[in-house]
């Protein structure tokens, strides 16, 4: 810009600096253009900028009937999603040197070197409200943790001491992803319990609890903590958050993966997570061929996890065992409403390093006092 107004004009500028003329108007235009969605575009009266994370979405003015002249001007701003991404990732990238790590857990002495479990939640919708006589279960903060920690406690008893447990949590954790009560995507208005800094609290502690009951069964803990359409920006801090926790405990490992496709190897086995917002259960088999060309290669046993639709749905496809999982969560207001029916449930899987899956064990509601 400085350069046009130096030599009077995109083409002496573009000569002077050796540069193409059409290259160097695309460069001043776009510049332009994002200055103006800041509220920047002197030409146009606009000279104060938005806040950081935020762009303009209108903009109104009010001129003078005799002089033409503005008067009043009303700006409306809205939330720039990218921005407030990249604000939360520097935000946490700046805590995590403060946060203190969690104190070490002692080891088991036994645990079954060639055995892995996977412990799947999925769409758990932490904060949520679901009010009995409408949607036919209650849900709350409390009983959210609560069913959790019980079916846990459940799962753990029943399932072999493996060397390694996976902390699937694929997604959807949080119903609710910031202070306002809506989808981030969509904007549907959500029924929520308490406030989000609340849930935000109440929802850590739960995790902790679970990576800290992993540990005294196994050897080592692998945690994912998944993106769910619902959660896209709290799902960042959690990832960060808890490989800040554990940094200093070499017993747990934390996929900060920023794609919503993770996996692990376990011997000739791989273990693939997503949510399934973004690709539908038969999609995964090419996205992580695609995505993990290596790991692909490298084993003959391959099995994917989802969720996203609260139910129950399993398909091999392409040398690959794709599920997509239940929810321990009831229904909301929302799925109520519209008769949406699936049954509560949690699972764990066992795999072989050898032989791929050999045990499944499941916890549904009825068996947990909540």
């Amino acid at each position: 810009m400085l350069a046009v107004e130096k030599w009077g004009g995109v083409a002496e500028a573009a000569r002077q600096l050796g540069r193409n003329q059409s290259t160097l108007s695309h460069a001043i235009n776009g510049a332009k253009q994002k200055a103006a969605l800041s509220g920047y575009s002197p030409e146009h009266g606009w000279d104060t900028p938005t806040p950081d994370g935020y762009v303009v979405a209108g903009m109104s003015t009010l001129y003078d009937a005799r002089t033409g002249a503005a008067k009043l001007r009303w700006e409306k701003v809205s939330q720039d999603k990218q921005a407030q991404l990249k604000l939360m990732r520097e935000a946490v990238e700046a805590l995590k040197a403060e946060i203190p790590p969690a104190k070490k857990v002692k080891a088991p002495k036994k645990a079954d070197e060639d055995l892995a479990n996977v412990y799947v939640i999925t769409d758990y919708h932490y904060g949520m409200l679901a009010w009995k006589p409408e949607t036919g279960e209650q849900w709350d903060i409390e009983t959210a943790h609560n069913t959790l920690i019980q079916c846990y406690t459940k799962m753990l008893a029943a399932s072999p001491d493996t060397s390694v447990g996976i902390l699937a949590q694929l997604g959807d954790m949080l119903h609710t992803d910031t202070m306002i009560p809506v989808t981030p995507t969509s904007g549907h208005i959500l029924d929520q319990d308490s406030r989000y800094q609340n849930i935000v609290r109440n929802v850590i502690y739960t995790l902790r609890c679970l990576v800290d009951m992993m540990l005294r069964k196994h050897s080592c803990v692998h945690v994912i903590q998944g993106e769910g359409n619902h959660d896209m920006s709290s799902s960042v801090w959690l990832r960060e958050l808890f490989a800040a926790l554990y940094r200093d405990d070499p017993r747990v490992t934390v996929d900060t993966n920023p794609l919503p496709y993770y996996a692990y190897q376990f011997g000739e086995v791989m273990l693939a997570f997503h949510h399934g917002h973004l690709r539908t259960p038969k999609d995964l088999a090419s996205v992580f061929a695609a995505q993990y060309p290596k790991m692909w290669g490298d084993t003959s046993h391959r099995y994917a996890h989802c969720g996203h639709l609260h139910h129950k749905v399993e398909r091999e496809d392409a040398g690959m065992t794709v599920t997509q999982h239940r929810t321990l969560a009831p229904k909301d207001s929302y799925a109520a409403r519209h008769a949406y029916y699936s049954i509560r449930a949690a699972e764990c899987r066992t795999y072989s390093r050898k032989h791929g899956e050999v045990g499944t064990t499941t916890v549904t509601p009825g068996m947990l006092d909540v």
